[in-house]
């Protein structure tokens, strides 16, 4: 018999050998590591020593393997996996370089200078270092004691410039500020008539005016914080009832999420946030995961404000593409963003010196349990037999939460054991506002581009409009759109009463320009189809794509922001699948002219019937600001849903065990 002592060493050999294939045999689309962060760092910098070279990282991600090599590992995941690389962007001499670093060769494999147009990702030190030159700039200083402000009560921030037609540009913010005196809520203080341009480059002050003293909107009403609000109090709210231990059937194996009939791959990415991919669902049936989705994020923000006045015309944020959804993502808080039982998952990012810099409690996955139906019947004809059977809505939910300035973004992918995927966001936090001299509407005699919706606050007009990267496969990826257009008929047969009925038309589309498409103009259903498989009855297996509510761009196509965001002037694209169209806006949005977009790129009319496809969405909200939305804005919300159309044979969630109730207890009077 063996010793106990040889029993637990062969425990923990077998223990480590299993590590090791762990930590050897990572997913190919796994995020970069904090260990891969910082050797990507030291090959870079090998290169580009810095007592010789002054250069920032810029963006630092997971240069995707390509898709065919990640699936066939994904189809014999004990074989060698595809090399582990990062695509990096720095700046260095005035200029964009992307270079692609082989972590296993410990390598630069390639390297190129850009030269075309736009900027790329802006780093949280370049928008700190820019906040700390305003406030200690002397003019500023003086600005500020001639409206007898303090600047130890003054906080800034900073805001993209855009492109006007400008033939040169270089890499500026503007730098807006905010009077604290008697608040946190720093966004409603603006103060106005101050305009600071600092040059990124150069790292000074570069345009400086003072043009007019406007009067300060009121802190009082602004706050915000349980300890610091006053009576009279609104209903106190019952917290969610605590639920001991896990999420019962939740399974996390390295980036993998396995729940109920799921499996798909969660990634974290600094521009995108949250990743998802290899989203396949069981069918019981056929015995095996059937592909559905191979990788979707969101793509770009685009939220352009209405006030063409020149200290407002500029703003018209790219909200990923410049700021970074994974730079500006927050930690979440148990039990509030989060429900009981969820599992926490952190996000690391490169900072500014190539240094990994960690994003605690970045994501969280958690059940929900909405007290919906998911599905449900009472047989009552049947002559002395009364069958009901129902069964309660359960669902499993990825979660982050991006702040990006005033707005606080969550973003939802939720999964449904019925097949569906629904996309949700939650616009919060605090309005966009500038001073004015009013107190009443009755006073406003002229254009203000928004609503007053406190003393001396006008809350500007503007746009949301979230694009969705969403590379379907459907049971594979040779796919096609099918446009299941509505129609109305007149009845032929003369001895039927009705006059009219509606059927439907299909089409599919074959070149990108039969998929671009403007959701409401006529009633229709997009379904995305793989073609080359048919159900038992002969119908191709699809998904169809259940749109939240359709809002598309109101600015003039001329316009230089709308020409920068033209992937927004469709609420549907679909192009071929072509591994670096990953930005609808293009890789560098800083600054961007709209010469490499979503739009630029569809204009090839490229085939994408059969093929391998990318659907594009665009979520939009034209947001009227009103007086409900001070001093903080209630969580407004939108999505979408990509739900099964013939895809199974029958319904999926038919044979699904209800969960176990006690028995209710009778009560009598």
């Amino acid at each position: 018999m063996a010793s106990p002592f040889k029993i637990l060493f062969f425990i923990f050999s077998i223990f480590s050998i299993l590590s090791s294939i762990t930590c050897s045999n990572p997913h190919p689309l796994d995020s970069l590591t904090p260990d891969e962060l910082l050797q990507v760092r030291a090959i870079v910098l090998k290169s580009y020593p810095t007592p010789k070279y002054k250069l920032t990282f810029q963006y630092v991600g997971l240069e995707e393997p390509d898709k065919p090599v990640t699936l066939s590992w994904l189809s014999k995941p004990t074989t060698k996996p595809p090399p582990r690389r990062a695509f990096v962007i720095v700046w260095l001499n005035k200029q964009s370089h992307e270079i692609v670093v082989d972590l296993s060769k410990r390598s630069i494999i390639s390297e190129r200078v850009y030269s075309g147009t736009g900027y790329p990702l802006l780093t949280i030190e370049e928008l700190e270092a820019a906040v700390e030159l305003a406030l200690k700039y002397k003019p500023f200083l003086a600005s500020l004691k001639k409206r007898g402000l303090n600047v130890s009560e003054v906080a800034c921030t900073t805001q993209t410039i855009g492109w006007y037609g400008e033939m040169k540009t270089k890499r500026q913010l503007k730098v807006p500020c905010f009077s604290l005196e008697g608040t946190v809520n720093m966004y409603l203080r603006p103060i106005e008539g101050i305009s600071i341009a600092v040059d990124l480059e150069e790292m000074k002050v570069s345009e400086y005016k003072d043009s007019f003293v406007a009067p300060m909107p009121k802190a009082e009403g602004t706050e915000y914080r349980a300890s610091m609000v006053k009576p009279p109090f609104g209903p106190r709210l019952n917290g969610a009832p605590a639920a001991p231990g896990q999420i019962k059937g939740l399974k996390i194996d390295g980036n993998t999420v396995r729940w109920a009939n799921w499996r798909f791959h969660l990634g974290f990415d600094a521009r995108a946030g949250p990743v998802i991919s290899t989203a396949s669902i069981y069918d019981p049936d056929k015995r095996k995961y059937r592909q559905v989705m191979y990788r979707g994020y969101i793509s770009e923000l685009f939220i352009p404000y209405q006030d063409p006045s020149e200290e407002w015309y500029h703003i018209t944020f790219f909200d990923c593409g410049e700021f970074g959804f994974g730079l500006s993502a927050v930690s979440l808080e148990p039990l509030n963003d989060c429900p009981a039982g969820a599992v926490f998952v952190d996000g690391y990012y490169a900072g500014q010196d190539g240094k990994p810099v960690q994003v605690k409690d970045a994501m969280c996955i958690f059940e929900r349990h909405p007290g919906d139906i998911m599905w449900r019947h009472t047989e009552a004809e049947i002559p002395n037999v009364t069958i009901r059977e129902v069964r309660p809505e359960v669902s499993l939910v990825v979660r982050m939460v991006a702040t990006v300035g005033n707005y606080d973004y969550i973003l939802d992918w939720e999964f449904k054991p019925s097949g569906s995927i629904k996309f949700g966001v939650g616009l919060t936090g605090v309005l966009e506002v500038k001073a004015a001299p009013y107190t009443h509407i009755d006073q406003i005699k002229e254009e203000v581009y928004g609503t007053l919706i406190a003393d001396n606050t006008i809350a500007v007009h503007h746009d949301h409009f979230i694009t969705y990267h969403l590379d379907l496969d459907i049971d594979g990826d040779a796919n096609s759109l099918v446009k299941t257009n509505l129609v109305t008929r007149r009845v032929k047969d003369k001895n039927v009463p009705r006059k009219s009925y509606w059927t439907v038309e299909h089409e599919t589309a074959k070149t990108e320009a039969d998929a671009r498409i403007k959701l409401g103009l006529s009633p229709a259903e997009l379904v995305v189809v793989n073609p080359n498989k048919r159900t038992k009855p002969g119908n191709k297996v699809g998904y169809r794509l259940l749109p939240g509510g359709a809002s598309g761009p109101l600015l003039a196509p001329d316009d230089y922001p709308q020409i920068r965001a033209a992937f927004t002037n469709y609420n549907v694209w679909v192009t071929p699948y072509n591994k670096s169209e990953k930005w609808a806006g293009g890789l560098y949005a800083d600054q961007s002219r709209g010469d490499d977009n979503l739009g630029v790129w569809s204009s090839r009319d490229r085939d994408i019937e059969n093929k391998d496809i990318v659907m594009w969405y665009t979520l939009g909200f034209h947001h009227v600001p009103c007086q409900e939305d001070f001093p903080v804005m209630p969580t407004l919300s939108g999505g979408f849903e990509l739900r099964p159309t013939n895809f199974f044979e029958y319904s999926p969630v038919l044979k699904t065990k209800p969960p176990f109730h006690a028995p209710w207890p009778n009560c009598t009077a």
